[in-house]
Formats: C-alpha cells, sequence, structure tokens
C-alpha cells in the first residue's frame, strides 16, 4: 500500500451549533481513489470541501498533508517523493507534514491548494461563449503553464477524448461533454488529489460511464488521487479502490466498495405501487414538433427532429434518453420557454385547447401559468428562508399562518416528513444539504398548483431513499389531487418504478413510445436498456 498523503483526525464540523460532521478519523493513500457515499445531509460536500480548503476550518481535529516541498520554489509534490530533484528548479525535495487548517501554515495550505483540483456538483465552470479548446488553454494558463500549451491543451482533450470538439463552443456542449471540458481544466493543473463532487449526478448511464472511465485513467495515467462524493453506489463501484459511508456527520463504514454500498443500501426495499390508476382525457397533445439551430462551427443543429405524442390527465409520462438526445429542449418546449421552429404543441386549459406554439398571453402566456418546471439547474434565491422561498419569492402573498400550512403541505408532497417540514422553513438554502434544496425547489413548482409539471433530471444529485421518498410524494400528488408529470430523466431505475409510458428519444427524434417494460427492451443495456444478450433491439409503436 502507498503511504498516505492525508491523514483526517478526529474531525468534527457545527453549523449554528448542529455537528454535520462528527469526530472523523481515516486517511487517504497517494494514488488512491476514495469513494464517499451517503443519504443527502450526511456530510459529504461538508468534508469534501474541507479536505480542499474551501470550507470555513473545523470546529475541531485536524487534516494533515503528508507532502514533500521544495525549500527555493515551494514546489508541492508526493512524501514519497522527497529526495528527489524538483521538477522546476532541480533542488531537493524535503518531507513535510502540513497541519492543513492552522492559521500559521496558511501560506503552505495555498501551496497545497495549488496541487489538487475540484470538480463541483451540478455546475460546468466552463466559460460557456469560449470555445472548448480555449477553456483549457485558459486552465493552462492560470497555473502559468508556459510554452507548449496549445500542445498541452491538445493533449488534455485528447485524454478526454474531445479531440473531435475543441473547436465548438462550449455552451453548445451535451452535459456529458461539457463535464469533460471540466474534467481537462482540472488535470491541466496537474494535480495530485481531484476531489469530485457527484460529477456525474445528472448525466445519463453511458455518459456517466464514459467520465468514469476517464476518472480511472487520468488517475492510473498520472497517479492522482481521487477523492469522490456520489449516492449513486454504481458511482462508487465504477471509480474507487476503498469507500466510506457518512451517517449523520459519522462514519458508519469503511472499507471495500462492495461492502460499504451493501450496508449503505440494506434499509433501502423498493416498495412497488400495486393501486390501479385511471387516466383521464389527453391533457398534451404534440404533432410534428421540431426545434433547429444554426450553429457557426456546427451548422444546422435539429435538437427536435418532428416528434408527435400525447400526454394524459394523471399519468406519468418519461422522456429518456442519453445526454444530448434532445430531452431538455422537448422539456422547454412543453412548458413554453421557448418557441419550436415547426410543429404544434396543444395543451388543455379547462374545456379549451390552447396551442403552445403561438405566443401571446390569450395562448402560450395563458398556458404557461398552468406548467410547472423544475429544471435541472435549478436555483433557489440564497437570502430568502425556505419559506420565503416558496411564497414570497414566487409572488403567491398569503397570510403568514396560510402561507406556513400551505409550505408544509407542500414540502411533504416533495418528500420531507412532517418535523423537518417544520424545522426547514426558517433555514436558508446554504444550511441545506444539495438533497434538501433540490426537493423545496420542487416544492417551489409544486406549491404554485400547476395541472402539469415537468421535471428535468429530478434525482440528479439524490440519494436512494431520498428518491424513494420524492417518488412516493410524487405518486401521492397524483392519486390525491389528480397530478399530471412529465419526467426528463436518464435515471433507469427511478423511471422503470414511477413512469406508466415512456417516449425515448435519439438524434432529437422519438424512436420508441410505450410502457416501460416495452421501451425498456427497446433500448441497448448501454443506453440503460434491459434487452437480454442477443436480443435486437426493436422498435415499439
Amino acid at each position: 500500500m502507498n503511504p498516505p498523503f492525508i491523514s483526517v483526525r478526529n474531525l468534527s464540523m457545527e453549523y449554528s451549533g448542529k455537528k454535520v460532521l462528527d469526530n472523523l478519523s481515516f486517511e487517504i493513500y497517494e494514488g488512491e481513489t476514495m469513494g464517499i457515499i451517503g443519504r443527502s445531509g450526511a456530510g459529504k460536500s461538508v468534508l469534501i470541501h474541507l479536505l480542499r480548503g474551501v470550507e470555513d476550518p473545523p470546529t475541531a481535529g485536524a487534516i494533515v498533508y503528508h507532502v514533500s516541498m521544495c525549500p527555493h520554489c515551494a514546489t508541492v509534490g508526493l512524501q514519497s517523493d522527497a529526495g528527489k530533484p524538483c521538477p522546476r528548479c532541480g533542488a531537493t525535495l524535503a518531507k513535510a507534514d502540513v497541519d492543513f487548517w492552522k492559521p500559521e501554515n496558511e501560506a503552505l495550505k495555498k501551496q497545497i491548494m495549488r496541487r489538487t483540483a475540484i470538480m463541483f456538483q451540478r455546475t460546468f465552470a466552463l466559460y460557456g461563449d469560449d470555445r472548448v479548446i480555449e477553456n483549457v488553454l485558459r486552465a493552462l494558463d492560470d497555473v502559468d503553464y508556459g510554452e507548449g500549451a496549445i500542445n498541452r491543451a491538445a493533449d488534455l482533450l485528447d485524454q478526454v477524448r474531445l479531440s473531435h470538439r475543441m473547436m465548438h463552443i462550449a455552451r453548445d456542449l451535451s452535459g456529458g461533454e461539457k463535464q469533460r471540458v471540466v474534467l481537462a481544466r482540472q488535470l491541466a493543473r496537474d494535480p495530485l488529489l481531484l476531489f469530485a463532487d457527484e460529477p456525474t449526478g445528472t448525466l445519463d448511464p453511458q455518459t456517466a460511464a464514459i467520465v468514469h472511465q476517464m476518472l480511472r485513467a487520468a488517475s492510473k495515467d498520472s497517479g492522482m488521487g481521487i477523492v469522490i462524493t456520489s449516492h449513486f453506489s454504481r458511482v462508487i463501484e465504477d471509480t474507487a479502490a476503498r469507500a466510506i459511508l457518512l451517517d449523520e456527520g459519522r462514519i458508519e463504514k469503511i472499507g471495500a466498495p462492495g461492502d460499504v454500498i451493501s450496508h449503505f443500501l440494506r434499509d433501502y426495499a423498493r416498495e412497488e405501487d400495486e393501486s390501479p390508476v385511471t387516466f383521464g382525457e389527453e391533457i398534451l397533445v404534440a404533432r410534428d414538433v421540431a426545434k433547429r439551430y444554426m450553429s457557426a462551427d456546427r451548422g444546422l443543429i435539429r435538437a427536435v427532429n418532428g416528434v408527435s405524442f400525447g400526454v394524459r390527465r394523471g399519468e406519468i409520462f418519461g422522456i429518456i434518453g442519453k445526454s444530448g438526445a434532445g430531452k431538455t429542449t422537448l422539456s422547454r418546449i412543453i412548458a413554453g420557454i421557448i418557441e419550436p421552429t415547426a410543429g404544434e404543441m396543444n395543451f388543455l386549459v379547462g374545456d379549451e385547447w390552447i396551442d403552445m406554439t403561438k405566443p401571446g398571453i390569450e395562448n402560450r402566456g395563458r398556458a404557461r401559468g398552468y406548467i410547472g418546471l423544475l429544471h435541472q439547474e435549478y436555483d433557489l434565491y440564497p437570502h430568502r428562508t425556505v419559506l420565503d422561498n416558496l411564497t414570497d419569492a414566487i409572488g403567491l402573498e398569503f397570510p403568514k399562518e396560510l402561507a406556513v400550512r400551505k409550505a408544509k403541505i407542500t414540502l411533504a408532497m416533495a418528500g420531507f416528513s412532517d418535523k423537518v417540514s417544520g424545522d426547514i422553513l426558517s433555514k436558508y438554502p446554504d444550511q441545506l444539504s444539495e438533497g434538501e434544496r433540490h426537493r423545496v425547489a420542487l416544492a417551489q413548482v409544486l406549491i404554485r398548483e400547476p395541472r402539469m409539471v415537468i421535471l428535468d433530471e429530478p434525482t440528479g444529485t439524490m440519494d436512494p431513499l431520498t428518491k424513494r421518498d420524492v417518488k412516493h410524494s410524487i405518486l401521492h400528488a397524483r392519486q390525491e389531487m389528480d397530478q399530471t408529470f412529465i419526467v426528463v430523466s436518464h435515471d433507469m431505475d427511478f423511471v422503470r418504478e414511477l413512469c406508466d409510458r415512456v417516449a425515448w428519444m435519439r438524434g432529437g427524434k422519438i424512436v420508441a413510445i410505450g410502457t416501460v417494460p416495452e421501451v425498456l427492451r427497446a433500448m441497448p443495456p448501454e443506453e440503460g436498456g434491459i434487452s437480454s444478450a442477443g436480443e435486437a433491439p426493436g422498435q415499439v409503436t
């Protein structure tokens, strides 16, 4: 086993008197990939940010980095490199044990941070108007790479298998492609350790597997260690050599990923809803809907290419497919946010059909008030409480007593228990876990009482137990309120357990539509389908 790179000793962290990390002790070894798994609010993101150095100082305990340092130019290396020449100036590297959060070590901490990198959850942190290679060149410039930067940028894009996209504008990439550009930008730092906080939570299984492969290859090629957090067992299984299970800020288990994941999932049992469902009339009908864009470098882009389908009242209808298939563009057309290039999108309001492709307050403007959308890159007002986010912040003016009651009911629909609903109303978004913020954002949509709700990647960063709660809340809303949902997702387990019918998109087209088992049998396994070996995917009509 390699020597330790980081020693965590009796680490604790409190916010407003509440312990979010409780007396953690463990080690991360040189070149190791360590997975951190746990429910929303378990403390994963707080821990990874403390390890990286981007949080407030811990309440108690220490994080010690075991490194080598150059006495002349302050270059930081692995401790196993002590005694070797400095790669920058040739002086001899010397061992150093740095107590990361001690104030007197602030200068050393900054030097160590220059040799680590981080990929945050739910943000791609790219220069959207720049080309892909320009994004990587900016990262090389940040570390004063100097001569040969263009060749190095091209090598990095080749490493993440994006050489064929280097001249594309970053904002035009799919989610998986953007995440690989982020990885290339982080590798440009030549890090000793990469922190990856839910790096593939919003990607489809095939694209996520590619990013996981990129992470493994980068670690193997450079000897870089990785600390990766996730709610998803497959992420930890795909990437980690060891894993830690956090539960309410404490280490519940540490060891082999399979053992840790089995322990994590021990109380998670999928519950099937056997209640019969009767659907009403169609409330949404799409006919030959298309959306085309012109791009300076890619020419004509057919994001949505002539799709037709219908959704019935009370139905939970899924739209599935890999990143870049056109799912999000279609969901924004349904929501009336963007106008299609061709076709009709008819929505039933009362007894009147409204064509969403037509502008004006009597057409698209009228219908939009009855359609809710939770986008995968949701946002909450950071300086408003949860109660304000659910009421004042979206223009609902209730008396205080009614506002609190309505907010609690809506939070329950989004998967919160009665006790937690009451506890979080006075909190601010940054006091919540990522999973809790996601469910508050869902409640922010539901509190408007829409006739139809579009959920774009609703489970992107949720753990299995939280997903179960959200699934049940959606089913409850359907049963009690006759609510209709469109779920846009690559999470096939969630789709399989929740949706009544699904449409599978590829290249802007719907290539199959039907019940969930029918469509998943039509899909290839690499896209999340359930085709058995030797069974050719078929067309479902």
